[in-house]
């Protein structure tokens, strides 16, 4: 389904600071709509009247690229007791971050490649 993010303030230092309408379409984004903010919020839609879009109301809150956080300590393999892949993984969904890098301090070190393919196997799974 495509999404209708309406009246958020985006935050794209290479393209917007402002408020806007995102459509999202398949997954990407398909067109935005920044609001003069002289005028009403309703602006000109940015979707079809004969679309179906889910609308989602962003106004008072932020909208703005995925973060990527290159340091992150998922513990597992080997200390799965603190922290596992798949809870570091919902927990950096949770945060907005689209992307990580683990550390290699676990048991065994993320040092060779049947390692990485445990980590990278272990993410899929969590589906996040």
């Amino acid at each position: 389904m495509d999404l209708l993010l309406e009246g958020g303030r985006v935050m794209d230092p290479d393209h917007l600071d402002g408020i806007a309408d995102i459509l999202i379409r398949e997954g990407r984004i398909a067109a935005v709509h920044p609001q003069d903010p002289k005028t009403p919020a309703e602006g000109a839609p940015v979707a079809d009247a004969s679309e179906t879009v889910q609308v989602i109301d962003c106004r008072g809150k932020i909208v703005a690229p995925g973060f990527i956080d290159i340091h992150v300590h998922f513990r597992e393999p080997g200390f799965e007791y603190k922290e596992t892949i798949q809870t570091g993984c919902r927990a950096a969904v949770r945060g907005g971050f689209t992307a990580v890098c683990t550390m290699p301090n676990t048991v065994p070190a993320n040092d060779r490649p049947e390692v990485t393919a445990y980590i990278l196997d272990k993410a899929r799974e969590a589906g996040l």
